[in-house]
């Protein structure tokens, strides 16, 4: 063993002292950190103004094109001939991820899991970069690259907060560039770590008070969020960044500051932090949420509705437990290999409650069950494991290396911090699934891998890598401007499916609110609509987010015929979504199309076989192919065993006076009567009426009626309730 790891340290050795020596200079190492510390920028900093681009592509293009331009950066350019590829166990986590990934192409959603095998890779791909890239020379640059991004991010956030600014297309402010505020929240408290460290670098004074003032901006941007899942990991990781300046000041550049110095920034810090965060928001948007005006206040709300008992029962937590118990029992029913990379979305409505409205959830919002639901027990089991081993191993290291190998113990500290806060915000929300966490990850892990090699751990290794000209270098940067390119064109696809899929939408929007006729100028508004959707469709057939709600607009239109193709595209990819099957199903039922009708039908009762929703499409489907009977049967079955709703009795009196079965009308006007007494009065109405109409008319049963009817009228509505009963009825109830 001892000889092993002898002939280990000799391998590694060269790589070692590139990786460790401040004066060692290594061009290809350099410029590609370079770009790393670009993309660590360029992804919280930058957003989209207009709609007509998702703030979650763009960051994912940023993040894939960065990766590849690194990686033929690191490849092109002159290596040192005695540095070997590092390579550390950790990296095979993501590789396995990826093989599996790429066989649930076969069996699973193919698109989807196409999705995952390429965010694994990257991923990978990422990791390996950091870890044979990163020095102590370089690793400033980009720590500077994420501090500066993250900072910026910060700074949009707060003028979000406090002024209402609008530049970036998002939802709820602060959001900063992300969609989503607590995307925002949940990157800016895993990228705070490396903001602490690059602060704790720092040699001059006169670096250190901006820093200071810098990194308060960043803490009071998380706090105007009100993640709560940021805010318990900000609670929970802020004494231990402190603990770790402290403990290992003495390898850091802080621990050589005066202490005047040190007063200075502490004082500088919670000077900053104190007034950014006691600025009141004059923005409609915030104080209309009544979930406090300043940061300080905010996030203390925030924290505080934990302990609300209505928060487990109405509120997002009562929401995401639905979600993560549908998810755990999709785990259970597929155990072994899961439902496949990326399927988790496909197949939960299966496995949601009967009475769930809200069926479009992308994600489980929790990142450890949804990579055992889709990636089965075992794999995902193992890769869990696995992690947590490593994380608990790491921080065992970490804590007993300061005699063996000091200058490590900062970085492992700083670096585990990030990743314990990552852990945190992965229970609630899906970090590893967005770019810039996923970035931040990735990089975690190369530093931290990194560290192991130089500490000659077991974990890590090394091989030669392929001498420059070969066949083998040269296919490896083929590949590598393969894979660039078809980022690129994907990137492009992409941009141009969402913003095909958006100007249809708006023009949807403003038909909707238009007050004019439909005429020439409005049809030909709806064609170009319609002529987008099917590009749309056509560029990305899977693109669920938006194509549904051009169908629910020509639904409301009552263009049935359009509606329906524009529900099958997407029932096409995602066959379990019952909300999606039911509008097929109303849009053929008033089309009279009674084969596709019915098979809709069938799907929505494969997917909620006994809930009154379904019970009453049913009824609706088959009054529309021709077997209203069968319809008018089914009611009568449900009305003598006390299982209808307010929407069946309404079908069961429309029905009746359809099919001139006035048993059946007044039945159902009896029921709704019985159920709803509020109604009574428009119910015996329209009871006198139908009595009214038989032939021959049951004039007693018609009088008695429209009497019980006048009768629950409120005083003042008799007289405009007797206006409207037919003229014979009306003279005897004047008397």
């Amino acid at each position: 063993s001892s000889m092993h790891h002898t002939t280990r340290q000799r391998m590694l050795a060269p790589m070692i002292e590139y990786m460790a020596l401040t004066d060692t200079t290594n061009p290809a190492a350099d410029r590609t950190v370079t770009v790393l510390a670009g993309m660590a920028f360029l992804l919280p900093a930058v957003g989209s103004a207009s709609e007509m681009l998702a703030q979650d592509t763009l960051k994912s293009a940023i993040a894939a094109c960065s990766v590849f331009l690194a990686a033929l950066v690191f490849l092109w350019n002159k290596r040192p001939a005695t540095a070997p590829w590092l390579w550390h166990s950790m990296l095979g986590l993501p590789l396995t991820l990826m093989v599996y990934a790429l066989g649930s192409v076969v069996w699973s959603h193919g698109y989807l899991a196409s999705v995952e095998t390429t965010r694994w890779f990257l991923l990978a791909l990422l990791a390996w970069l950091g870890l044979n890239a990163i020095t102590t020379n370089n690793l400033p640059r980009l720590l500077w690259g994420i501090h500066a991004g993250l900072v910026v991010a910060s700074l949009w956030a707060m003028l979000q907060f406090w002024l209402d600014f609008s530049l970036f297309a998002q939802g709820p402010p602060p959001a900063s560039t992300f969609y989503n505020r607590n995307f925002f929240g949940e990157y800016a408290v895993c990228a705070l770590p490396f903001s602490v460290w690059l602060l704790s670098t720092v040699k001059s004074p006169r670096g250190a008070i901006p820093l200071a003032m810098s990194l308060a901006a960043v803490v009071t941007a998380i706090l105007m969020t009100g993640t709560r899942s940021a805010l318990i990991a900000l609670a929970l990781t802020a004494p231990l960044l402190v603990a770790t300046v402290v403990r290992y000041r003495t390898q850091l550049p802080c621990g050589k500051w005066t202490r005047r110095t040190t007063i200075s920034v502490v004082a500088t810090f919670l000077t900053a932090l104190t007034v950014l965060g006691n600025i009141p928001s004059y923005a409609v948007g915030i104080t209309q949420e009544r979930t406090g005006v300043t940061a300080w206040n905010r996030g203390t709300v925030r924290v505080a509705s934990m302990a609300q008992p209505s928060e487990y029962t109405e509120g997002s937590f009562s929401v995401r437990s639905q979600m993560w118990r549908a998810t755990l029992r999709m785990a259970m029913e597929n155990p072994f290999a899961g439902v496949g990379a990326g399927a988790w979305e496909v197949h939960i409505p299966r496995f949601q409650r009967d009475d769930t409205v809200l069926e479009i959830d992308y994600y489980a919002h929790n990142e450890y069950l949804q990579l055992l639901s889709e990636y089965g027990l075992p794999l995902g089991g193992f890769v869990l494991a696995f992690l947590a081993a490593f994380w608990i191993h790491s921080v065992d290291t970490t804590w007993r290396v300061e005699k063996t190998a000091p200058q490590e113990a900062p970085l492992r500290g700083f670096v585990l911090t990030g990743m314990l806060a990552m852990g945190i915000v992965s229970m609630a929300g899906f970090p590893w699934h967005l770019a810039g966490c996923g970035v931040l990850f990735a990089l975690s892990f190369s530093l931290l891998c990194g560290s192991d090699i130089r500490m000659g751990s077991h974990l890590g290794g090394a091989f030669p890598p392929p001498t420059r000209k070969t066949y083998v270098h040269r296919a490896v940067l083929v590949t590598l401007l393969i894979c660039m390119a078809i980022a690129v064109y994907t990137t492009i696809r992409a941009v141009h499916t969402e913003r095909t899929l958006v100007q249809a939408l708006l023009l949807a929007k403003n038909l909707s609110k238009s007050k004019d006729t439909w005429g020439p100028e409005q049809q030909a508004s709806k064609d170009r609509m319609l002529n987008l959707v099917r590009e749309g469709i056509h560029l990305n057939p899977h693109y669920r987010k938006l194509t549904p709600l051009a169908a629910e607009f020509l639904m409301v239109q009552g263009d049935w015929a359009n509606a329906a193709w524009i529900l099958k595209s997407v029932t096409d990819s995602r066959p379990h979504v019952a909300a999606l099957w039911k509008g097929q199903a109303l849009a053929h039922a008033q089309m009279h199309q009674s084969s596709p009708a019915l098979n809709a039908l069938q799907q929505v009762q494969r997917l909620r076989p006994d809930t009154k929703a379904t019970q009453n499409l049913e009824i609706v489907v088959l009054s529309n192919v021709g077997q209203a009977q069968t319809a008018a049967q089914l009611l009568r079955t449900y009305f003598a065993t006390r299982n209808y709703d307010y929407e069946m009795v309404q079908a069961g009196y429309a029905l009746g006076l359809k099919l001139r079965d006035n048993a059946l009308a007044v039945q159902a006007l009896q029921l709704r009567n019985q159920t709803w007494p509020e109604q009574a009065a428009d119910g015996f109405f329209r009871m006198g009426l139908v009595h009214a109409q038989t032939m021959p008319p049951d004039h007693a049963a018609a009088l008695e009626a429209f009497a019980s009817g006048l009768s629950a009228v409120p005083a003042q509505e008799k007289e405009n309730y007797l206006r409207q009963v037919p003229l014979p009825y009306r003279n005897r109830l004047d008397k």
